[in-house]
């Protein structure tokens, strides 16, 4: 079973995005920036790490390049059985996965750096690493710290064994700092943030977060997603405006998030976007043995297609369940999705048309015309037959939305 990993704020860098500059999925960029009225490509190709470290810019950097990366995989067939992002990663986990729209998760992601950005100025704070001590020493110290002084700190992140971050203000990360090193920690390192996230710090912030979410459609997930405040699987879309307005003031459940992953099967984590934080925070896991891959470069596409060949298939989810609970991974959800296939995507939103000639074991030609999507064709990149489609005709759909699924191998 495979779970696709999305990174969050902190894993950006100086022109990540140059090496994806001339690949066809590139024009996901031009969407988003379109969507938000800003520059994303200035963010991942030219600007300097001062500016990215700005909460409005590195998130959408972050975000964009995840939603890059994505389409690239997308293109070449393949699939997860589910999805799970870190903070702002659960946005690109979201949109990944078909709940919100690129334009929706966009215009989201701007708005939601925009509103931490202004709760950080209005309540500054930081947040620093505490590693080698376990979670229950860590927030035992955080409330000694808010019950006996003015100093408030509180648990952010719980990424994974001995990996905890704090987050309030300065003197009460440095204070907790300090008594965490006094407790056995073997390391307190500050991190270069604009506030205090994932803390009743960044309550203004959940405020218009939500204002914006109402008007915002959501849908039922293609595979199910693991929530960071709960670290629940997810397979139905009511639960989730609800869920990424909380996380805003939440702890990041990360760790139980890759344990629940080990208990429900999951063999093979793939991180889509900047940096490999996510991968090294899950090699932390006790007795886990997952695969780990990060996807942060065009050549990686290869090696996850020689990988996942090797393990002979990967599994696309195609979820039945209309509940509003979490959900469980099983085996026999979804199909089997083997490397030599493909799954042609739209170009485009729209309304989706099929070729009436096309029918389910039809033998087509790269550069075929598949059908539809509005008054644009879409044709397919790839040779092969036709095993089945993913929409229906006269279904609205969204850019990047897999349509075909094509078995590759060479035509006779």
């Amino acid at each position: 079973m495979i779970a696709f990993t999305y990174p969050g704020q902190g894993s950006q860098a100086p022109e990540m995005g140059v090496a994806w500059a001339s690949h066809p999925a590139w024009e996901t960029i031009t969407e988003i920036s379109e969507a938000t009225n800003r520059d994303v490509a200035h963010l991942l190709l030219t600007a300097d790490a001062e500016e990215l470290r700005q909460t409005r810019n590195s998130q959408l950097a972050s975000f964009s390049l995840s939603m890059v990366v994505m389409d690239a995989i997308a293109r070449v067939g393949l699939a997860p059985n589910c999805h799970a992002g870190h903070s702002l990663g659960e946005f690109s986990a979201l949109a990944a996965s078909g709940v919100l729209s690129l334009t929706d998760a966009s215009q989201l992601v701007a708005e939601r750096g925009e509103a931490m950005q202004m709760a950080s100025e209005e309540n500054p704070g930081t947040m620093a690493a505490v590693l080698g001590l376990d979670d229950k020493t860590v927030e035992e110290v955080c409330e000694n710290i808010r019950t006996g002084t003015k100093n408030q700190v509180w648990v952010a992140n719980y990424n994974a064994p001995g990996q905890v971050v704090i987050a309030g203000s300065q003197t009460g990360i440095d204070e907790a700092s300090e008594q965490a090193s006094k407790a056995g920690a073997k390391k307190t390192m500050p991190l270069k943030v604009g506030g205090a996230f994932h803390t009743p710090f960044m309550e203004s912030a959940g405020e218009r977060l939500a204002k914006a979410l109402d008007k915002i459609d959501f849908r039922n997930p293609d595979s199910p997603i693991y929530a960071n405040v709960d670290a629940k699987l997810y397979d139905h879309a009511n639960p989730f405006s609800e869920l990424i307005s909380k996380q805003l003031t939440s702890p990041v459940l990360w760790h139980s998030i890759l344990k629940q992953m080990l208990d429900d099967g999951v063999t093979q984590i793939v991180e889509l976007g900047a940096g490999k934080a996510l991968t090294a925070m899950a090699k932390r896991v006790e007795g886990a043995n997952f695969n780990l891959l990060a996807v942060n470069h065009p050549d990686d596409i290869d090696k996850l297609l020689a990988t996942l060949d090797t393990r002979s298939e990967s599994k696309k989810t195609v979820s039945s369940s209309t509940t509003t609970k979490s959900t469980t991974l099983t085996e026999d959800q979804g199909e089997h999705l083997y490397a030599t296939e493909r799954i042609v995507v739209s170009p485009r939103a729209g309304v989706f048309t099929p070729e009436p000639d096309l029918e389910l074991g039809s033998r087509i030609k790269t550069g075929e015309t598949i059908g539809t999507v509005s008054d644009d064709e879409v044709k397919s990149p790839f040779s092969g037959t036709i095993m089945g489609y993913l929409a229906t005709a006269d279904e609205r759909v969204e850019a990047n939305q897999p349509l075909v699924w094509l078995q590759t191998q060479p035509l006779d």
